[in-house]
């Protein structure tokens, strides 16, 4: 589960649509206040789906090889399927215009509860959908399981956590920074969402599968 869990959060934070647009809400007018928000929203958000699947299952995973845990492997396989899916057609489209979405351009007088609807919004539900599949496999019998539900859900906001921090404590360098990372994010976006889709849905495939059939 832990390093499910890990491969899952670290795919979340890295998600490059996500890190530009909180580049451009920390950029916006008062965006340090904006971008606490979002964080807020985006946790809130991961917290819920969590608590969710434990109240179902009660901290007790099925047992392995029952209807219940061969489904949870079977809607992880999926994902990694999916995900593989996604990988694939954005290889086709590499090198092909983008088009920015039209809420990008209207982040500079967004409110805080709409940059925190953003937080939800933005969530890459189908990684979510993954770590909430791990987490039905789950026992949390001591602190240390539930401590990994915890680090989970901060790794997953780990990178917005970061440029907050780092806006507050430094806006001037911070801006420039962040444009560089904008900038870079621009030019190899696909290549980014290509490997990341690839590698966590070939992991997510290939683990469910072996477990299913093991």
């Amino acid at each position: 589960m832990v390093l499910d869990l890990v491969i899952i959060g670290l795919a979340i934070t890295l998600e490059p649509l996500t890190i530009v647009a909180f580049i451009l809400i920390l950029s916006a007018q008062r965006g340090t206040r904006k971008g606490l928000a979002f964080i807020l929203g985006w946790m809130a958000c991961l917290v819920a789906v969590i608590a969710a699947v434990v109240l179902v299952t009660g901290g007790n995973p099925p047992r392995p090889h029952t209807a219940p845990s061969t489904a949870a492997l079977v809607v992880k396989a999926l994902l990694g399927a999916l995900l593989i899916w996604v990988g694939l057609r954005q290889r086709r489209r590499m090198g092909r215009p983008r088009k920015q979405p039209g809420w990008m351009a209207r982040l500079d007088h967004l409110s805080p509860w709409a940059a925190a609807g953003l937080g939800v919004f933005l969530q890459p539900w189908t990684l979510v959908a993954a770590g909430a599949a791990t987490v039905v496999q789950a026992k949390l019998s001591t602190a240390g399981d539930w401590l990994t539900l915890v680090l989970f859900c901060l790794l997953a906001t780990s990178s917005f956590l970061i440029m907050e921090l780092y806006a507050a404590f430094a806006p001037t360098a911070a801006g420039a920074r962040f444009e560089q990372i904008h900038q870079w994010i621009d030019t190899h976006q696909d290549q980014a969402i290509v490997v990341g889709a690839l590698v966590v849905g070939a992991w997510l495939l290939g683990n469910s599968i072996y477990l299913i059939v093991s």
